[in-house]
């Protein structure tokens, strides 16, 4: 069975189209350079995220919980209680973990306090000039 689509000549120009308006697109260096672009959630966030998730989760064995309790509770479906446990969801929402918290008697308290300086915020702000400087010669 041959599964390759079938282009028509109009299909072929539109895709030309669209790679054409993406072939001289912003290099990695000016996208990480510009002051408008904020970078990926770091590390540091993703694992405070798991340490969180496995605190919670001792929390509920320690207390004899199953999952399906803790579903019951909550209105997840178990499979997405487990996929929250053992990190397959990477990226819970606020509201996710709250659900989770609550339901084996837990709240989860949010704050926040000054950033510390990046080592290398002054070096890319003196690059993000410098590089409009030349953009206005």
């Amino acid at each position: 069975m041959n599964m390759k689509p079938k282009w028509t000549a109009a299909d072929r120009s539109r895709h030309q189209a669209i790679r054409a308006q993406f072939e001289d697109g912003p290099s990695l260096e000016d996208i990480q350079g510009g002051d408008d672009h904020e970078p990926p959630i770091k590390a540091g966030a993703y694992f405070a995220v798991r340490r969180l998730v496995r605190e919670l989760r001792k929390i509920r064995e320690a207390a004899g919980m199953t999952l399906a309790e803790v579903s019951a509770k909550t209105g997840m479906d178990q499979a997405t209680l487990s996929r929250l446990e053992t990190g397959r969801q990477p990226n819970p929402t606020i509201d996710t973990l709250w659900r989770y918290a609550r339901a084996i008697g837990r709240r989860v308290v949010l704050t926040h306090s000054d950033m510390e300086p990046r080592s290398n915020d002054r070096a890319n702000g003196t690059k993000a000039r410098a590089k409009k400087a030349r953009a206005r010669k």
